[in-house]
């Protein structure tokens, strides 16, 4: 019966979304598998960005006229209830930024090129998504700093056996909390406290987390956290870093120009406090102010509700997929629902995951194929790529059943089994 509850809520959740209720091309029922790249957004955000447009579009923190004021204070109430979201002390925490990868990128620029040498390390694993790893290597590269590694097995499963080893020396951590490619939650609860005992900053990639489950910033006791709005119902082009306020004050501006401001002279410039010292130029308002009615959205529906019907339904999915073993189903990653988030990586059999998502396409089932910007992972497991499905809020267990019927046609069309 709570199944059923869960799901009957999970589809009238799915009403709130335009896009669900279309057909694809060929007639066929949509069924988006594919939130972990973007999720869909629902009305009440898309509103959002037709209201402003409509009926207050303008500059902020310029002008002193009634839209330009209405829209200034739309932009930081908007920054105001993102960081309510994720419980930062103040919303000077919260910057505005396009993405997670660009809010790892002003910390790689404003903090780690002021603040790294050479002799000093900076950690991260070895699940991370390319936006976590390659400013990391270029940082590296300028400032002798040493990149190290946390293992994973050969389930996904970070290796902490010689943390204190790796964090000797290491002046930032940076991780993503939950794998973009196999789900993995990382151990925040271990890893935090011995990055801060060994003297290291620690930066979480949250762009698969903080769609999928409750984040609490200051309970985490992360320096910094960046996430993306597109993820988590929101617009794209608009993500946010969060930082501890003593750090964002002593970093210095990422980019130049207006509004990040406070005095300019010929001869000189002074800068403007947090957060607006970090966001220069004309400010995304029209998105900023959509992905606060998103995080308004989901707080609405309950972020550990989020949590426990996506463990739900992959336990559902995983039970299913596994029926599909003698055709050639291989699963990747842990298939525990209590240590990933929603993330399935798979293959079927030979078949190129390319030609699976393919058909699937066909069926209106979509999904993600290819190596899911985690090369290195991929190389290191010995996989050229995979397929992967990922689930939402809108997601029921008939979804997983569609998937499951693509699948099988799938494999009678390769003569698998």
């Amino acid at each position: 019966m709570i199944a059923q509850e869960r799901d009957a809520k999970a589809a009238t959740i799915a009403a709130d979304f335009p896009i669900l209720q279309t057909k694809t091309r060929r007639g066929r029922r949509l069924v988006y598998l594919d939130s972990a790249a973007t999720s869909q957004k629902p009305q009440c955000v898309i509103d959002a960005l037709v209201d402003y447009y409509s009926n207050y579009n303008a500059n902020i923190h310029r002008s002193v006229y009634e839209i330009a004021e209405r829209a200034t204070e739309a932009f930081e109430g908007a920054r105001a209830r993102i960081a309510r979201f994720l419980n930062a002390a103040e919303p000077a925490e919260i910057v505005f930024t396009r993405n997670t990868t660009e809010s790892i990128n002003l910390v790689s620029y404003a903090w780690g090129q002021t603040n790294l040498k050479a002799g000093d390390a900076i950690l991260t694993t070895q699940l991370e998504h390319h936006s976590n790893l390659v400013p990391w290597q270029l940082l590296a590269e300028k400032t002798g700093a040493e990149l190290r590694f946390i293992p994973v097995d050969a389930r996904g499963l970070h290796v902490l056996d010689d943390l204190d080893a790796l964090l000797d020396g290491t002046k930032l951590v940076a991780l993503s909390h939950a794998s973009n490619t196999l789900g993995t939650i990382a151990p925040l609860e271990r890893i935090v406290p011995a990055a801060h005992a060994a003297g290291a900053l620690v930066l979480v990639d949250g762009a698969q987390s903080a769609p999928n489950m409750p984040v609490d910033v200051r309970a985490l006791d992360v320096d910094f956290f960046a996430a993306s709005g597109h993820k988590m119902c929101g617009p794209t082009g608009i993500g946010i870093l969060y930082g501890k306020r003593a750090l964002l004050e002593a970093m210095p501006p990422f980019l130049f120009g207006g509004d990040m401001i406070r005095t300019v002279s010929y001869e000189r410039t002074t800068f403007n406090e947090i957060p607006w010292k970090f966001e220069a130029g004309t400010s995304n308002v029209a998105d900023a102010i959509a992905f606060a009615a998103a995080v308004d959205y989901l707080e609405g529906i309950c972020m550990q509700w989020v949590r426990d019907h996506e463990r739900a339904l992959m336990r559902y999915a995983f039970s299913a997929l596994a029926e599909l073993e003698p055709l050639g189903m291989t699963i990747y990653g842990p298939q525990d629902p209590d240590r990933v988030v929603d993330v399935i990586s798979f293959n079927l059999g030979d078949v190129h995951p390319h030609d699976v998502a393919s058909i699937l396409d066909a069926e209106g089932v979509c999904i993600r194929a290819g190596h899911h910007c985690t090369m290195p992972l991929m190389e290191k497991m010995g996989w050229p790529a995979t397929a992967r499905a990922s689930f939402y809020i809108y997601n029921t267990e008939r979804d997983v059943d569609a998937l499951m019927a693509a699948l099988r046609k799938t494999a009678a069309i390769f003569h698998l089994g």
